[in-house]
């Protein structure tokens, strides 16, 4: 096949113009038309049993180059383009990133269905067809708000399709329609990634930044990823989108059963359906609901299949994280569920008589992991540390039950999308060095382990990361306007807002780093700290902390005596094509949650992929990360997990002490109500955060932040050592391999799937 030719034909055929006529917008139309023409000729995986990967967020990111990629034809497309003097890295430019998603959970799920496709195996996605996503992150007066983030166009990768589903939330129904986006394998047939919506949806019902009509469900039901659910009608509005969800979801899945002949008393021999996180919970009851009134199914039959069926992944330990709804909104919204789930519980409580494990408790609300654990056939963990956490204290209760269902899976990453494409300088080169078969295979990356006293490789790959810092420097000039050295320290931490991911403990050592500088003592390198990170709405500490950030940015970017030693940058809106551009360009990758609170993290695979050195808590998949680099290649810092558990246990942290005790913590948390910042910024906020630091930290920012301040400040001490610094970038680049998305879904299919 001529891409070249290929293209042509369709930019006729669309525009009745020649390539080198063509604006960037128009190419871009094009370009995705051909692609979604040329995915079609590679056919749907088929398999006698398929994957049902159910997850209400998937944050895939923008298409093109990954699905050019996967076809195998960037590099003809892209020197093609050239030869017209078209370039094919600013037409990806034009491609709105769907906003499907937020932060890890979501992040996984899309590489997860990346993996599957690549593996050959059968496997779709089902979610949602959100419109505005979780939202469009705007800074004014140095604060977050938020705005619908449009990307839905006329012309884009989703496909509406003539299936359709009715759905009651009791006597009420609606009508959904399915919409796919097709998932390219990298060198392998497409399956499927199902998103429902519903065609009464009425986008003008949002007016000011995000605010609209929770209770009305026919215009609002796909509106956004997880709506405000600090009241009752946002706490019902999930429920009515989790069960529209769950409810189309069970319908395609039985749908494509008949049609393929397959009986339904053995569906577990057909179909797999791994419930990502606690927010689809509702396909077991609705599943069962549905085999009993529908298909002539008794309720032991039903659940002993729907419980063969089901496999249930744990994202994490946080208590807020793992949902528990009230009985009297889901008696509201899904009343054809509540006899199920009354059911459900019952036959637990016959069995089991520990409260700890019962699905209904005392104030009447439905822990949804529970119904998971009980009547799905498979729990697991993202990294090994967070599945022994949940086998030895959160899950404990239900592990003595349970052995058997328990088991890890540490999450793995689409290291084509976070190489191939973000990072095609560093492709290449590793390409010259160990040939091309890591692309497929991972592990491969292992062979540049090979090369660690090779000068001219540890050179090259240095050179590599100051062009993609350059490349970074000129974005974020032209996005944020910031002026930033590209020879400084590129120190990022780039999530979601949270607590405990404690970018506030990163802000309390830029307010140490600072006053270190006014006081006389200069880096001998200068440092740009950077962040990226949203903020739920309704999370308002979190948003105090994102004020702190940009007050910082404030005060340290316009200090003439410290502007040229460190720079402070929050960019706005952080998304996976922000992502793409930051983690190539990174030095040092900030991992700092509290021990015991990250289940895995995945941000921490990409960077160390592209060659940064994590400096991090025992936490997560930080500690298989210290293990494959080993004590030289990774800065650990702070109290391990078990410290952090025994703490919460006997109640026995105060951060007053902390503070009162340290000149340096003291110093630190007073600058964040001193005149300067108060001076730039709201009081408010400012006093609200620094009142909640001393008197609560529920997740003990001041316990680590002393170790934290030393850790890295050798981590900037040892960065002036190049020759050592090239050769832990080297290392963290080989060892990078396992947490291949890959080997992930391998595990998945061995241990759990059992897909043929």
């Amino acid at each position: 096949m001529n891409v070249k030719a290929n293209l042509e034909a369709v930019a006729q055929k669309m525009y009745s113009k020649a390539i080198k006529e063509l604006d960037d917008s128009q190419l871009y139309f094009a370009i995705l038309n051909m692609t979604k023409d040329l995915m079609k000729d590679k056919g749907v995986i088929k398999g006698s049993k398929k994957i049902y990967y159910i997850s209400a967020e998937f944050l895939i990111g923008k298409l093109l180059s990954n699905n050019l990629i996967n076809l195998g034809i960037y590099e003809e497309l892209d020197a093609a383009l050239k030869e017209e003097g078209k370039e094919l890295s600013r037409i990806e430019e034009v491609e709105p990133e769907p906003s499907l998603g937020n932060g890890g959970l979501g992040r996984l799920a899309a590489c997860f269905l990346d993996s599957i496709a690549s593996l050959g195996l059968p496997g779709d996605g089902i979610g949602l067809n959100y419109h505005f996503g979780l939202f469009k992150q705007v800074f004014q007066d140095r604060q977050q708000t938020a705005q619908k983030n449009d990307w839905i166009e006329a012309q884009s990768w989703l496909t509406k399709t003539d299936i359709s589903f009715p759905v009651y939330f009791g006597k009420k129904k609606v009508v959904s329609r399915l919409y796919d986006i097709d998932v390219i394998g990298y060198e392998q047939g497409m399956n499927k990634l199902h998103l429902f919506d519903i065609e009464t949806i009425d986008e003008s019902i949002v007016k000011d930044g995000i605010d609209f009509d929770k209770a009305d469900i026919d215009k609002n039901l796909t509106l956004f990823l997880y709506p405000d659910d600090s009241d009752e009608a946002g706490q019902q509005l999930r429920i009515y989108q989790q069960y529209f969800m769950v409810c189309n979801g069970a319908q395609l899945i039985l749908k494509e059963m008949k049609d393929n002949g397959y009986d339904l008393h053995k569906m577990y021999d057909h179909a797999v359906i791994q419930i990502n996180d606690t927010h689809p919970t509702m396909v077991i009851p609705e599943l069962i609901r549905i085999l009993t009134e529908d298909e002539g199914f008794d309720m032991d039959e039903a659940i002993d299949v729907v419980s063969r069926t089901c496999a249930y992944t744990n994202h994490t330990i946080l208590a807020e994280a793992l949902e528990k709804w009230p009985v009297k909104y889901l008696q509201k919204v899904v009343p054809q569920l509540m006899p199920i789930i009354w059911e459900l519980d019952k036959r637990a409580s016959i069995k089991y008589k520990d409260p700890k494990v019962q699905i209904i408790d005392d104030n009447m609300r439905v822990h949804m992991a529970h119904i998971d654990i009980h009547y799905g056939f498979s729990v697991n963990g993202v990294a090994a540390i967070h599945t022994e956490i949940l086998k030895d204290s959160e899950l404990n209760h239900f592990y003595k039950i349970y052995p058997e269902k328990f088991n890890n899976k540490t999450n793995g990453i689409t290291f084509r999308r976070w190489l191939l494409s973000c990072n095609r300088e560093l492709a290449a080169c590793i390409t010259n060095t160990i040939g091309s078969g890591y692309k497929k295979n991972a592990a491969e990356l292992e062979k540049l382990m090979e090369h660690l006293d090779d000068e001219a490789l540890l050179t090259a790959v240095k050179a590599i990361k100051r062009t993609k810092k350059e490349e970074l420097v000129a974005y974020l000039k032209e996005n944020e306007n910031q002026d930033i050295n590209p020879d400084s320290i590129f120190d990022i931490q780039v999530k979601r807002l949270h607590e405990y991911k404690r970018q506030q403990m990163n802000a309390l050592y830029i307010i140490h780093k600072y006053l270190e500088i006014k006081g006389g003592k200069k880096p001998s390198t200068p440092i740009t700290f950077i962040f990226g990170a949203k903020a739920a709405p309704a999370y308002v500490i979190a948003q105090d902390i994102i004020h702190l950030l940009l007050c910082l940015e404030e005060i340290v970017n316009n200090d003439p005596d410290v502007k040229d030693y460190m720079k402070v940058v929050m960019v706005e809106n952080y998304n996976v094509s922000y992502a793409e551009k930051l983690i190539p360009a990174c030095d040092i990758s900030e991992q700092i949650s509290l021990a015991s609170k990250e289940a895995s993290g995945t941000g921490n695979m990409k960077f160390m992929l592209n060659g940064a050195v994590t400096l991090g808590t025992s936490d997560g998949a930080n500690v298989e990360i210290h293990e494959l680099v080993g004590d030289d290649n990774i800065y650990i810092f702070g109290e391990k997990s078990e410290q952090v558990i025994e703490h919460y246990a006997k109640a026995d942290y105060v951060s007053r002490n902390f503070y009162e005790k340290s000149s340096v913590i003291k110093e630190a948390i007073d600058f964040i109500t001193s005149e300067e910042v108060v001076k730039v910024g709201n009081q408010e906020r400012l006093n609200r955060l620094k009142n909640e630091l001393i008197n609560k930290d529920w997740f003990m920012t001041l316990l680590d932040l002393e170790d934290y301040i030393a850790t890295k400040d050798k981590m900037f001490e040892d960065y002036k050592d190049e020759a050592k610094w090239k050769r832990m970038m080297l290392v963290n680049i080989a060892k990078a391999g396992f947490f291949s998305s890959d080997r992930t879904i391998e595990e998945y299919n061995r241990d759990i799937w059992k897909l043929r």
